[in-house]
């Protein structure tokens, strides 16, 4: 679907939508209770749906009305092999990979899209090297059988949180005590961080440093009920948005979140941006922006909509630690540069980032590449420029956000499909 955005102003009062990545975690931990939990989750997406469908091809149940997820537990019984489809999920490939292993339990996983391509090492090699029998690496889909063992696993932390939420949500199932070593320095760590605060709602208390993490044979116990605490990495396209012209008004979204995206408040405030908080209410005010250095070793998913920000911004701006863009639903280095350039913007790649010079956003034709964070961003990027931008592709953001363009309607912005 391609559309064609005109320039607007952003106003008015959204409730932020429901955590994808804080979903994924409950959704695998509620399969693993000892009874039926529900979720409350008012809005899905096309990653959330994966790991459902994945779930149930496991043996859970899941039945979703009016925004709760009644999830019944995976029964230890269930035999032949599934069928699991992640379509474009990296998430659901990664966390569900070891679980399947850990069940003991054959399956065959099914990617789609960039997934194919994107690394599983050294998270496949750990797994083969404590009993579980993969596939040879790149097979698609990748079968595994085998039941997988307690020790020692030992990780690069440099590649994906991902592998030490997939071993964090999985190793509690074995009988054996587990150990995971990380290499370096865990990067995107809040996200493991994040991992953890669900596993205890659920009883679950891995003792997790730096360095370590210590995995204790456990049983998951349902809460009952839990409600997915709102996304902060959607809600910055809003915050971004407020700041480069208009006020919006944000709810439901938890300061002491441990999701590692709430940093979009400290960076935009760095950059100048006028973001207020009134009893929980977050309101964010056309702001005169300026460029700033960004470390965004723990935070790539703010990357592309932060690059909107820095295109408007007086100077230059500065992102650097984002290596792993490269292997996302885009190489998301190049596709935000080539998503600046179109819209008048010097911007230059680096190894593992970019240089923005802030300027004046003029309009024009943006290719989400298939990535719903290049597509979310650039209509963005269309509240601050005075002529329309063509999006083409717009239907990526279903992968995380179906219901956006209507919201982005809700708060004054114009889009029509062509």
């Amino acid at each position: 679907m391609n559309i064609v955005i005109h320039p607007s102003k952003a106003e008015g009062e959204l409730r932020a939508i429901p955590s994808k990545s804080y979903m994924h975690r409950a959704l695998i931990c509620a399969a693993l209770a000892d009874k039926p939990t529900a979720l409350y989750c008012p809005e899905s997406n096309r990653d959330i749906q994966a790991t459902v469908e994945c779930l149930v091809a496991l043996g859970a149940e899941i039945k979703e009305n009016g925004g709760v997820y009644t999830v019944c537990p995976i029964s230890w019984e269930r035999e032949g092999t599934a069928h699991l489809d992640c379509h474009e999920s990296g998430s659901t490939l990664r966390f569900l990979l070891p679980l399947v292993a850990a069940l003991g339990r054959s399956a065959y996983l099914h990617t789609s899209g960039r997934l194919t391509q994107r690394p599983l090492s050294p998270l496949y090699e750990e797994l083969v090297r404590h009993g579980a029998k993969l596939s040879p690496a790149g097979v698609t889909p990748l079968s595994v059988e085998g039941q997988l063992e307690g020790g020692v696993y030992r990780l690069d932390g440099g590649i994906s949180s991902q592998f030490f939420t997939g071993l964090l949500l999985s190793l509690p199932l074995l009988s054996a005590e587990s150990i995971v070593e990380v290499g370096g320095v865990l990067e995107s760590a809040p996200y493991v961080a994040l991992t953890c605060d669900v596993m205890k709602k659920f009883g679950v208390a891995p003792l997790v440093t730096p360095e370590k993490m210590l995995i204790s044979p456990a049983a998951f116990r349902s809460p009952g009920n839990l409600e997915i605490e709102g996304d902060w990495s959607n809600a910055a396209f809003w915050l971004t948005a407020g700041v480069l012209g208009g006020e919006i008004r944000l709810t439901g979204l938890q300061k002491n979140s441990a999701q590692g995206d709430k940093a979009i408040l400290s960076l935009l405030r760095q950059m100048g941006g006028e973001i207020l908080e009134e009893e929980g209410v977050y309101i964010a005010k056309a702001s005169k922006l300026h460029g700033i250095e960004i470390d965004a070793r723990d935070i790539p998913d703010l990357v592309p909509v932060l690059a909107v920000a820095a295109a408007c911004a007086q100077g230059e701006t500065v992102i650097r630690g984002a290596a792993r863009l490269r292997l996302k639903e885009s190489d998301r280095i190049e596709s935000v540069c080539k998503m600046l350039t179109a819209l008048g913007i010097s911007c230059r790649e680096t190894e593992d980032g970019m240089v923005i010079m802030g300027g004046e956003m003029k309009g024009g034709t943006v290719d989400a590449c298939n990535d719903h964070r290049i597509a979310m961003s650039a209509a963005v990027a269309s509240v601050a420029c005075p002529l329309p931008i063509t999006l083409l592709g717009a239907e990526a953001v279903n992968k995380s956000y179906p219901a956006f363009f209507r919201h982005f309607a809700l708060l004054g912005g114009k889009a029509n499909e062509i």
